[in-house]
């Protein structure tokens, strides 16, 4: 498979790349600023996005299978900041963590539909990662991170609806906390053992579980379940 996986570098992404790789997927994987053989691409510029698209097109021979929208920013703004910043963090974490995504997979779409048109009769998946706040929601610094992540949430099933007939799916995962850095200052600077009581598996998500989720959907989760949103948040959210 042909796979474009956004914010590649760290994290989920990174776990996300190292299993699809191993298995023996072609990636191009994107961070913000590339390097290590990843795709610099800067979705705070609206632009970024068909650029990208465009250079993973070519790195991977024309053909893309699989867009994995995981790329995202957890800014804090509080609720008393000035107009400016406000609007300022509203903006730019809904065009990272929203838009980006929103216009990667209508390019995406575009490029199944120029296959069909071909005589081809691909199947299109796309995965997005948006988080257990989407439905939970989130401090009252992160009002915009929340509803950047319901309305991924929500896109994804417009997708799904909108475009199943087409052989085009659309799958969603939301995890909670994950064990993305070292252990103790990760559980220390959101507040510890207050955090971990809230979650009844007793820990976090590590980024190889969030990973393994993604790989599944992306690869080999039926096509009847399109539209599916799956939660890794070790039952610290139910629904």
């Amino acid at each position: 498979m042909h796979i474009l996986l956004t914010g590649a570098s760290r994290g989920i992404g990174a776990a996300t790349y190292q299993a699809l790789s191993a298995a023996g997927h072609r990636l191009a994987g994107q961070s913000t600023r590339g390097g290590n053989g990843l795709i610099a691409a800067d979705f705070a510029d609206k632009d970024a996005p068909r650029r990208l698209f465009e250079d993973a097109f070519h790195a991977l021979d024309g053909r893309i299978d699989v867009l994995i929208n995981n790329a995202g920013i957890f800014e804090p703004v509080a609720d008393n900041a000035g107009d400016e910043d406000w609007h300022g963090a509203w903006g730019r974490t809904l065009q990272v963590n929203l838009q980006a995504a929103a216009d990667l997979s209508r390019l995406a779409i575009a490029h199944w539909r120029s296959r069909i048109d071909l005589g081809d009769r691909p199947e299109g998946r796309i995965v997005n990662v948006a988080s257990r706040a989407a439905y939970r929601g989130d401090s009252p610094e992160h009002w915009h991170y929340a509803a950047s992540k319901g309305a991924m949430v929500a896109m994804t099933k417009s997708i799904a609806r909108g475009y199943a007939r087409e052989n085009i799916l659309a799958f969603g995962v939301c995890p909670g906390f994950t064990m993305t850095g070292m252990a103790e200052d990760y559980l220390d600077s959101r507040g510890g053992p207050s955090l971990l009581a809230d979650i009844p598996l007793g820990r976090v998500a590590s980024p190889q579980e969030v990973a393994e989720t993604i790989r599944w959907l992306a690869l080999d989760a039926p096509p009847s379940a399109t539209g599916t949103i799956l939660d890794v948040n070790g039952a610290s959210y139910v629904r």
